[in-house]
């Protein structure tokens, strides 16, 4: 009978091959890895940020000429109509997001990830802190646009603003992914239910022109608006003012609908399949 041998140093370089694709493991390795699957495409084609400013940069164009020259904190209209701006841009692609993931279960290619060593938990809040690059791009594009147009730049307090959009994109894209799962094989139904709701909600957050001179019921439902406390907080940030109790407001309203959107997200997750 004879055996076989195999040298020590191929045994070594198997074993050094094995380590080289042992997959990182836990809850942040799992996000992690769902981040960088969601934002390859994007790091792809940077374009499609920019073809996305097309209608933020329209409603620039076409409505801050028609504002009053006294804005917010008595500075230019600018100061006040570009936080709303911001804003908008960020819930209209937030809200948006949740046609990828039904394009994915139309292909195949979502029910795939189920079934992959991958947290389901993970898959959401990978995907919904994807959101946040692009809309700190667009974020970044429309204050280079605005600032030589007489917008006050104060940097502090845009950084600070624009860090409370981004957990509310989290928590818009989560609840985006939410609809989504709910109007599988029913495409219609996603863009009905987010079309419906998506200009209500801006319109009564007050981003393009203010609530505060009509009627009751309709200040009653800016009220009920969270939105409404993010674009306040927004407006003060952009024009430099630390105002702590609407700051607070802004980021517990924006870390509220975070929160709802991940809940939801997670567990929507968890059922599918």
């Amino acid at each position: 009978m004879t055996t076989t041998t195999v040298p020590v140093h191929r045994e070594a370089a198997a074993g050094r091959e094995r380590k080289a694709y042992t997959r990182p493991t836990g809850f942040l390795a799992d996000v992690a890895t769902v981040f960088v699957r969601e934002i390859r495409p994007l790091s792809r084609d940077p374009f499609q940020v920019v073809f996305s400013m097309i209608q933020p940069l329209f409603f620039l164009a076409l409505f801050a000429p028609l504002l009053p020259d006294v804005g917010y904190a008595g500075g230019s209209a600018l100061q006040w109509f570009v936080p709303g701006i911001v804003a908008m841009s960020c819930l209209m692609g937030a809200s948006m997001v949740g046609s990828n993931l039904l394009l994915e279960m139309q292909t195949g290619s979502h029910e795939r990830l189920l079934v992959a060593p991958v947290r389901r938990s993970a898959l959401l809040l990978g995907r919904a802190l994807k959101e946040i690059v692009p809309m700190l791009a667009q974020s970044a594009i429309i204050v280079a646009v605005v600032t030589p147009f007489g917008f006050d730049l104060h940097l502090g307090g845009v950084l600070v603003g624009v860090a409370i959009m981004a957990v509310f994109a989290v928590g818009m894209a989560s609840l985006s992914y939410v609809l989504a799962m709910a109007a599988a094989g029913r495409d219609w139904m996603f863009w009905a239910v987010q079309q419906t709701f998506l200009f209500p909600v801006l319109l009564l957050a007050g981003m393009l022109l203010p609530v505060d001179d009509g009627p009751a019921w309709l200040r009653t439902l800016s009220a009920l608006n969270p939105l409404t406390y993010v674009v306040d907080a927004e407006r003060a940030l952009f024009a430099g003012q630390w105002d702590a109790s609407t700051v607070l407001a802004g980021a517990g309203a924006a870390a509220g609908v975070a929160v709802v959107g991940l809940v939801a997200g997670i567990r929507a997750m968890r059922r599918a399949g």
